[in-house]
C-alpha cells in the first residue's frame, strides 16, 4: 500500500517573491542540510508540479508544489 503524502504549507515573507529550491527543502525540514538538499536534486528525486527538477537554485514562487519523498510541499504568498 502506498505512504500517504505528508502536506506541508510554506508561506513566502512579504518582500518575497520566490525561494531557492534547495532553500525550500532545507527551510521546511525536509532535508537536514544544504548539501543534502543539493544531492537530492541533483539525483533527480525532487518533483516540482508533477515533473522533475534538478535545478538547485529553481526559483519556486506561489502556488507550486514541491513533492520529495513523502513530502508535498505548497508554496503560498504572503496576502
Amino acid at each position: 500500500m502506498a505512504e500517504r503524502l505528508r502536506r506541508i504549507s510554506f508561506t513566502l515573507r512579504e518582500d518575497e517573491t520566490f525561494i531557492p529550491l534547495i532553500g525550500l527543502l532545507k527551510a521546511t525540514g525536509v532535508v537536514e542540510s544544504g548539501s543534502e538538499a543539493q544531492e537530492v536534486v541533483s539525483a533527480g528525486m525532487v518533483l516540482r508540479n508533477g515533473e522533475v527538477e534538478t535545478r538547485k537554485r529553481a526559483k519556486i514562487t506561489a502556488g507550486e508544489v514541491i513533492v520529495f519523498e513523502n513530502f508535498e510541499i505548497f508554496v503560498e504568498g504572503c496576502d
